[in-house]
């Protein structure tokens, strides 16, 4: 295949790019520069290479035989079957110029961004959403390529012909560098539907800035077309408010506001008459002002965003959907005022930090007052009676809390994780590392009072004991309630509907949410 030069595509919100090879990558600009209403910014670029281990071929002569070796990227480890497990960091893997793409193993991230100028535009009011824009419209480029061969050959495999070897979905790993850096922004777009990763646990590291779990990150061709245009493709504000467009508040509209003159000054566009305007409203199709839906709105960005679409992976031989990923440590994922106990209700993941996690969750107007009559040097956040931000040095870490719920003989006799602190310690971190649940403390104004887990039916050993395998989505959990204060019929109805109301807002494809307590549990 010849090297790709510079080439005009296409957005189907009618928008024209610009791609020309760039160092290490490729810059995207919008062809009309004077684009009125334009999300796009004037210019962004890419860094695209294709990675390469020292026992596969050649690159420069992969065109010949596209399906001899793996098609294994440093970014895309995680989707080797587990037989083949001892392929992986068996060789150094090295970054070469991409010439063409290969099945799963292109890296791609987004290095530089060109904002327009302030005076054109009104900043985006959601950054984050604007490079989910510029990510999507580089996926559509890159998924216009020639497509490789969808041969995956694996060491059990080896000596199959191409025709009989395993087919794999095309892929490009999205890498944490550069734009993607941010310290929340893959996770945003994860959310978004934009990036995905079989990597679904919590992770051990409880910084944020490490990136632990976000480093295998990808988007397949299969996903990828299943994404409406309309979800990314939105507009920039004007900075003069639309007074001078007959489409002030609409979804995007590639009209030209002035044309350059000689001297360096813009001329004013000519206002177009009604009938004019409509015309081209209509050529314009989903992204016309007047089209109605969830997608247009006059905030100038998109309102709507539905489940990602499905992909399936492999764990221990059950073949299930692809997970989101569940929050980080010590995210706070759910609260809820009960007004029968006058108190705040919040879940949050376990923290595996040393000293007792910075609690960013609600908690009422009389626990506060309390807090700050206990602990006078409590931060709070001045101005806001029930909302605290409590590091209270003094206070239990999760471990210490589990190490002291897990040693009462009532939680023992159905946990079995009694035991030295380190053999707790060891059963969080499985709990942080399982790719089908995650580990969570349950918090009554702020005061824990209980360990729990939720949990993927379908991937759970409950999943093998029914008689369909149980629903894709459903969800499941385990509870324990170790502060006696805690304890009684009421706090249960509170927090166990709370949970189960959780487990339907997270994916509104789950239909049931499954509780198991053993045979001789008589509560």
């Amino acid at each position: 295949m010849p090297p790709l030069i510079s080439s005009l595509f296409h957005l189907p919100n009618g928008q024209t790019l610009t791609v020309s090879p760039s160092f290490g990558g490729f810059s995207f600009r919008p062809t009309d520069l004077n684009v009125h209403k334009s999300a796009l910014p004037p210019g962004w670029s890419i860094i695209i290479n294709t990675s390469h281990r020292d026992a596969d071929e050649d690159p420069a002569n992969a065109s010949s035989r596209p399906a001899s070796r793996p098609h294994s990227g440093a970014a895309s480890m995680a989707s080797i079957p587990e037989q083949d497990e001892t392929l992986k960091d068996q060789n150094h893997v090295h970054a070469h110029k991409f010439t063409h793409p290969t099945l799963r193993r292109d890296n791609m991230f987004i290095s530089s961004i060109v904002n327009p100028a302030t005076e054109d535009f009104v900043p985006a009011r959601s950054p984050t959403r604007q490079v989910a824009l510029m990510l999507w419209a580089s996926l559509y480029w890159y998924f216009h390529q020639p497509e490789p061969a969808p041969q995956t050959p694996t060491a059990a495999s080896a000596k199959t012909p191409i025709s009989g070897q395993p087919k794999g979905d095309w892929r490009i790993n999205i890498k944490r560098e550069g734009i993607f850096r941010g310290r929340a922004l893959l996770s945003k777009l994860e959310r978004m539907g934009i990036v995905c990763s079989e990597d679904t646990t919590v992770g051990l590291d409880g910084d944020q800035r490490s990136g632990q779990g976000w480093n295998e990150m990808f988007m397949s061709r299969r996903n990828f077309w299943q994404l409406d245009a309309r979800i990314y493709l939105f507009t920039l504000e004007p900075a003069d408010g639309g007074q001078h467009s007959p489409f002030v508040s609409s979804s995007p509209f590639p009209s030209r506001p002035v044309s350059p003159s000689n001297d360096g000054t813009a001329s004013p566009r000519p206002l177009l008459n009604q009938a004019e305007a409509n015309n081209i409203a209509q050529s314009q199709g989903l992204w016309a002002p007047s089209s109605p839906g969830p997608f247009t709105s006059g905030s100038h960005i998109p309102t709507y965003y539905p489940p990602p679409p499905l992909q399936y992976a492999f764990s221990n031989g059950l073949r299930h959907p692809i997970r989101p990923k569940p929050p980080r440590q010590g995210e706070t994922f759910y609260t809820r005022y009960v007004p029968s106990f006058s108190q705040f209700l919040t879940f949050r993941v376990v923290s595996l930090s040393r000293k007792a996690p910075a609690q960013t969750m609600p908690i009422s107007s009389q626990a506060l007052t309390q807090s700050l009559e206990q602990h006078p040097n409590v931060e709070s956040l001045p101005g806001i009676s029930n909302l605290s931000l409590l590091n209270i040095s003094a206070a239990p870490n999760d471990l210490e809390y589990i190490h002291k719920w897990m040693n009462i003989a009532r939680v023992y006799h159905f946990w079995g994780e009694q035991g030295p602190m380190s053999k707790q310690e060891q059963f969080l971190k499985s709990g942080l590392m399982s790719r089908h649940s995650f580990p969570v403390i349950g918090c009554w104004d702020g005061a824990p009072f209980g360990y729990f887990e939720i949990y993927w039916v379908k991937e759970d050993i409950l999943g093998r004991h029914l008689d369909d395998g149980g629903h894709p989505f459903d969800r499941g959990i385990h509870a324990l309630v170790g502060e006696d204060r805690f304890r009684g019929p009421t706090r249960v109805k509170a927090w166990l509907s709370s949970l189960i109301h959780y487990c339907f807002l997270a994916d509104n494809r789950t239909q049931s949410v499954v509780l198991e307590p053993r045979v001789d549990n008589k509560k």
